[in-house]
C-alpha cells in the first residue's frame, strides 16, 4: 500500500531503503482513487522511531493510505524537537471536524500512573469519545489498549509483579476471526510493560471477544464484535533492537532490569536478537486494514456521522 506522507518526513529514507512504497503528496494527487485516511495518535516519546515502525506495517497492501499524525496539545514532548512536531503533527482541534477510516493509538510509558493522573488523560478521553463517531475502526496498542479498555468498558489495569519484557508465544483462540486469518495456531510478538488486564474482566463484557492469549503475557488480542475497536496489549510494531535499546537504557539509569525473555540468543546481551515476529506484525496490520477498514468503511466518510452508529 503506498503511504502518502509529507515529502520530507524523516521516516521516508528508511522505508525507501527497505523497498516500501512511500508516495509524496504531489504524486498521490494524480491518482484517481480515494485513499484510506488513517490517523496516528503517537504517544510514544521516541516519535520518529514509532512513525517509522507503524508506516512500515501500513505500507504492505495495494491501496493508498493517507496518514495524519496527531500529538497531544496538553502534553509537551521532551524527546522530539518542536520543529518536527509543528512540521508533521496536528492537534486534536485541527482534526476534530474530520472523519477517518482508521486510527491508531500507540502505547506510552505511563502505565504505572493511574489513568487520571496522566497529564493528557482528559484530552485523550475526548479523542476516544470523538473516535466513536468520526473513526470507523480504532487500533489500540499496549498502554493505548489499556486506556481504551478502561475508558470504553471500565476495565482496570493491574500492576504486574515485575516488568513484562520479551518475545512471547500467543495461542489463537478464534482462528476464523478476520483479524486472525492467515495466522498459525501460535505466533510471537514483543511485550514491554509493567501492567496488564485480566481475562475474567474482559469476558464479563459480551461485546468483547478475546482472539489470542499467552500463558506468560496474558490476554493479547481483543476486539469488540463490530471490529471498530481493536486492542493489542503487546508491541507487534517493534524493531529487532527496540527491546535491547530499552534494556540498555534501563541499565544506564541504574534500574537493574532483567534480560528480556526469549530475546537474546542464549540470554547473551552481546548477541543480535533474531527477528521472529515481523510476518505476524505485518499480518495483524494487513488484516486490520483489509477487513476492518477498507472493506467496511463507507466511500463517503461523512456517512460515518449519520449511518454507522458505534
Amino acid at each position: 500500500m503506498p503511504i502518502k506522507v509529507q515529502s520530507n518526513l524523516p521516516a521516508i529514507k528508511v522505508l525507501e531503503s527497505e523497498n516500501i512504497f512511500v508516495m509524496p503528496n504531489e504524486v498521490a494527487l494524480r491518482q484517481d482513487i480515494r485513499p484510506l485516511k488513517i490517523l496516528i495518535l503517537n504517544l510514544m516519546p521516541t516519535k520518529i522511531t514509532t512513525e517509522t515502525q507503524l508506516l512500515r506495517l501500513l505500507g504492505n497492501s495495494p491501496l493508498q493510505v493517507d496518514i495524519e499524525l496527531l500529538q497531544m496539545a496538553s502534553h509537551t514532548s521532551k524527546n522530539t524537537s518542536p520543529h518536527h512536531l509543528t512540521t508533521f503533527y496536528k492537534t486534536f482541534d485541527q482534526v476534530r471536524e474530520d472523519t477517518f477510516d482508521g486510527m491508531i493509538i500507540t502505547g506510552a510509558p505511563v502505565e504505572q500512573l493511574p489513568f487520571e493522573e496522566v497529564d493528557y488523560w482528559d484530552e485523550l478521553c475526548e479523542i476516544m469519545e470523538w473516535s466513536k463517531r468520526n473513526v470507523y475502526s480504532t487500533f489500540h496498542i499496549c498502554w493505548g489498549a489499556q486506556a481504551g479498555l478502561y475508558y470504553h468498558y471500565g476495565i482496570e489495569k493491574y500492576q504486574l509483579p515485575k516488568k513484562l519484557s520479551g518475545i512471547y508465544t500467543h495461542r489463537v483462540l478464534m482462528p476464523h476471526h478476520p483479524l486472525m486469518r492467515g495466522f498459525d495456531d501460535s505466533f510471537k510478538i514483543p511485550h514491554s510493560r509493567y501492567t496488564g488486564v485480566r481475562e475474567e474482566d474482559i469476558r464479563r463484557h459480551l461485546g468483547l471477544e478475546i482472539l489470542a492469549v499467552s500463558e506468560e503475557a496474558g490476554v493479547s488480542v481483543i476486539t469488540n464484535k463490530s471490529g471498530r475497536q481493536v486492542f493489542i496489549t503487546g508491541h507487534a510494531e517493534y524493531d529487532r533492537d527496540t527491546l535491547a535499546n530499552e534494556y540498555y537504557r534501563d541499565l544506564s539509569k541504574g534500574i537493574g532490569p532483567e534480560l528480556p525473555c526469549n530475546y537474546f540468543p542464549n540470554d547473551d546481551a552481546s548477541l543480535t536478537p533474531p527477528m521472529v515476529w515481523r510476518s505476524n506484525a505485518t499480518l495483524f496490520y494487513t488484516n486490520w486494514l483489509n477487513y476492518f477498514v477498507y472493506q467496511a468503511t463507507p466511500y463517503d466518510l461523512h456517512d460515518l456521522l449519520v449511518k454507522y452508529p458505534h
